[in-house]
């Protein structure tokens, strides 16, 4: 009963992501659903605004950041089963990007706005590519283990959870994150830029590039000179010039 349980469970996390997610892209697109990032205003001014978003985005950020490290994941399966601590990460990221969405609290100055329709076009087609990209560039490598599906089948199963060996398919040849350039193109390609999409994408871009250095700390502990090697001959988040190092030139002792 327990296995039964605890796969629905990590379905049930899964399927409300993807349902999370669609709503997403209505949200910071405009298109669709009925409440978006530049919806009708809220009572309460600007300032309230900035508070309660900022609250919103680093409540988020600190989440998705803190669960995520090893040393987090230690002491948190002393509470939660191992075989749902993925499922449960998952389950709470949903949870507090509908908080975000029902709570935030539009800010519609512009700060920029393409009036062109061609111009319009192009940028609507790179951020759905960036919306595409997300989920694309997960399915080359860990999909399910990354949203916890693979762990709680293992589980259900009664097999011991394995570690996924190291692999850079595809796009992960050339850049090392394409799921977080799939964010940034996504949260950033809009043809009107509201001082409420810029927060937003401002937030989320810090957030991913502090991430970043964390991710790539805890790869390099867990995968080790591969890691590294690949590290050093792609760029992070755009192609790297030929020749180009991501370690620094070597520097000659001083004679004395």
């Amino acid at each position: 009963m327990r296995r039964i349980a605890f796969l629905a469970y990590g379905w049930l996390a899964y399927l409300l992501f993807l349902g999370v997610y669609a709503y997403l892209i209505g949200f910071v697109t405009g298109l669709v659903v009925p409440k978006t990032i530049d919806g009708p205003l809220a009572a309460g001014g600007l300032w309230l605004a900035v508070l309660v978003n900022g609250l919103l985005l680093v409540t988020f950020g600190v989440q998705h950041s803190v669960m995520a490290r090893p040393g987090f994941k230690r002491w948190w399966t002393r509470i939660v089963p191992e075989a749902i601590e993925r499922s449960t990460y998952v389950m709470i990221s949903n949870l507090l990007v509908i908080l975000l969405i029902v709570y935030w609290m539009p800010m519609r100055e512009v700060i920029w706005q393409l009036d062109a329709r061609a111009a319009r076009c192009a940028i609507w087609a790179v951020g759905l590519a960036g919306w595409l990209l997300v989920p694309g560039a997960s399915l080359l490598i860990n999909h399910f283990d990354l949203f916890g599906l693979r762990q709680v089948w293992l589980y259900f199963k009664d097999e011991a959870y394995t570690h996924l060996p190291f692999r850079t398919p595809l796009l992960y040849r050339i850049v090392r994150h394409p799921l977080y350039v799939g964010w940034l193109l996504a949260f950033w390609a809009t043809p009107t830029m509201t001082a409420g999409h810029l927060m937003f994408a401002g937030a989320m871009t810090a957030y991913i590039l502090i991430a970043i250095r964390f991710e790539e700390r805890d790869l390099a502990k867990a995968y080790g000179e591969s890691y590294e090697t690949w590290r050093n001959r792609t760029g992070m988040l755009a192609p790297r010039p030929a020749g180009a190092s991501a370690e620094p030139a070597a520097v000659a002792p001083c004679a004395e």
